[in-house]
């Protein structure tokens, strides 16, 4: 689908000003102009992220109580549960809470829901098997916010729950005995966009920090916090959370910290996936991150925490061997699934004049529809929810955004349909009857046709800034760098450099253009991933990312094209 092109626009002596402040190129500095970062002290702590930066994890409104409670639990010697989600934040995040409180000498198990015989978040059968077990205190990690009837049955049965969430909450908030989101009303912490991870590792600060008060930790027993980062940055980065300010920090150190992780499931799990080099955020989430979510996706994800948790190389190279095995089974299901889905969009008579994208079928997999809609919503620009429907006539289904587009509050708009619902702007599950999906998905076109026009529905690329020929060297490429990591809320830059002219061209590989492009009468090498069809005659504008590119033990400067246009008169 052909994107409108917004180009940014910045203020050009403040960007003069911050280059020479922050000693940067002034292309660099109109980077960051453009994406908000427009001042000396916003540059500098972009540029060097510090930990000590991070915001006192008391101002995070239930933080007290939930670290008073864990400390009489371990004073008393509790056993304590940890329930986490399914999904790599909830893996990780459950794993961070075990490991560290065992690490301070609590007595800590956890419960990971399966996706199929529980369903998502907290509920009742569950959290009775946790109290028969014999824990008192239950923590949740990236779930709970909106579990009220469960909240009241642990307070009935004389458990106390400390809630651990990230994600919007209802009208009202589960009575607990403590209950830690940034989104609740009230609380003042400042940033608001935590994973579930990262409100968990707030709770490991404040715990540590209270401990070390009351001088709790023997010679040599102070644990070092940095030592979770590398849990902390695959939650976070395979959420994708806006990767800025506290997240920005976390996915700094906590890449570092993947690269040199003393977690034998780390190291095992950077091997099946063929990771050697550099951890980027797009290894994370393209091959670490989907393999740890497999085995929840396709059956269970307690191997994943397992994982994470195993203090032994040869267990963790089992286990990792495992869910690489599973993460093929996802990907060929997946593909299944998304071949499927094509054809019913693109036969099914209602594309393109249709606002949103709704599809069902009872032979789909539950745990892969969720990374299907993300596809689907990516490939015709739509909101889409994909609809499992199970053999009792019930129907379990997940939606990804667009956007523009309040993903949650167009679900509210169509409660009645639904049984139960839950999740953010860009993605959500539902649940509801099988013969409820025809009347859900005329509400929930009604619901976008009175948030999207003709223009939401085309999808943008958003350039940082033009630059001339001149400006793109290898300095350039190098100081790219120092704005990593990229991800959601801090994308790849996209420069773009107009009249330029395509002197060679050659199709390579699958369907990607090898070309050569001169303006102002220098040229450059590129490459066009995909674009074997783009329009390659006239005057043209690039949109495009510097990188080196080595071949034969030989560096070049190369434009990696994303979108090619006739130039603009």
């Amino acid at each position: 689908m052909q994107k409108k092109w917004n180009v940014k626009t910045t203020d050009g002596e403040n960007g003069r000003r911050l280059a020479g402040d922050l000693g940067v190129c002034p292309t660099t500095a109109r980077i960051m102009a453009a994406r908000g970062i427009d001042t000396i002290e916003a540059g500098k702590q972009f540029l060097t992220p510090t930990l000590s930066t991070m915001p006192d994890p008391f101002l995070l409104k239930g933080m007290q109580a939930a670290v008073e409670r864990v400390l009489r639990a371990r004073k008393a010697g509790e056993n304590v549960c940890v329930y986490g989600d399914y999904d790599v934040d909830g893996i990780s995040g459950t794993a961070l809470l075990v490991s560290f409180m065992r690490r301070v000498g609590l007595l800590c198990d956890y419960f990971i829901p399966n996706r199929f015989d529980d369903g998502y978040g907290l509920n009742r059968e569950s959290l009775q098997r946790i109290i028969d077990s014999g824990a008192t205190l239950i923590i949740s990690v990236d779930c709970g916010i909106t579990s009220l009837a469960e909240a009241a049955f642990c307070r009935t049965a004389g458990v106390d729950l400390i809630i651990l969430d990230h994600h919007t909450p209802g009208e009202s908030i589960p009575e607990a005995a403590a209950v830690v989101n940034p989104l609740q009303p009230g609380c003042p912490y400042p940033f608001k966009m935590l994973a579930g991870v990262g409100v968990a590792f707030n709770l490991l600060v404040a715990l540590r920090s209270r401990m070390r008060q009351e001088q709790l930790f023997g010679v040599g027993e102070e644990p070092d916090l940095r030592e979770w980062l590398d849990l902390v940055a695959l939650g976070t980065i395979a959420d994708v959370v806006p990767l800025v300010g506290q997240n920005r920090t976390y996915a700094f150190f906590g890449l570092q910290r993947l690269e040199n992780s003393s977690r034998p499931g780390v190291a095992a799990l950077k091997t099946v996936a063929g990771v050697t080099d550099t951890v980027t955020c797009g290894q994370v989430g393209f091959r670490l991150a989907p393999r740890l979510n497999a085995a929840g996706r396709m059956e269970s994800a307690v191997p994943g925490v397992e994982l994470l948790l195993s203090a032994s190389a040869e267990e963790c190279s089992l286990i990792a061997g495992e869910l690489d095995a599973a993460n093929a089974e996802r990907q060929a299901v997946e593909r299944a699934i998304l071949d499927e889905a094509i054809a019913l969009v693109d036969g099914g008579g209602k594309y393109p004049s249709c606002k949103s994208i709704v599809l069902a079928s009872p032979v789909w997999h539950q745990g892969v529809i969720g990374i299907v809609a993300s596809r689907i919503a990516e490939r015709y620009h739509r909101p889409t929810i994909m609809i499992a429907i199970t053999e009792d006539g019930t129907a379990k289904g997940s939606g990804r955004s667009i956007p523009g587009f309040h993903l949650l509050e167009a679900l509210t708009a169509c409660s009645d349909h639904l049984g139960r619902f839950g999740g953010h702007r860009y993605a959500a599950g539902v649940g509801l009857q099988a013969e409820a999906v025809a009347g859900f998905a005329v509400a929930f076109e009604t619901a976008s046709s009175h948030v999207l026009g003709d223009s939401e529905l085309v999808p943008t690329l958003d350039v940082d800034c033009d630059v001339t020929p001149t400006e793109i060297d290898e300095n350039l490429v190098h100081e790219l760098k120092r704005l990593e990591p990229f991800g959601a809320g801090n994308p790849e830059p996209t420069l773009m450099m107009c009249g330029v002219t395509i002197v060679e061209r050659r199709i390579v590989g699958d369907g990607h253009l090898k070309l050569r492009v001169s303006a102002s009468g220098k040229v450059f090498s590129a490459i066009a991933f995909r674009q074997a069809d783009s329009l390659t005659d006239g005057i043209l504008d690039i949109a495009f990312f510097p990188e080196l590119n080595v071949w034969k033990n030989t560096t070049t400067l190369q434009l990696r094209i994303k979108a090619i246009r006739k130039t603009e008169v």
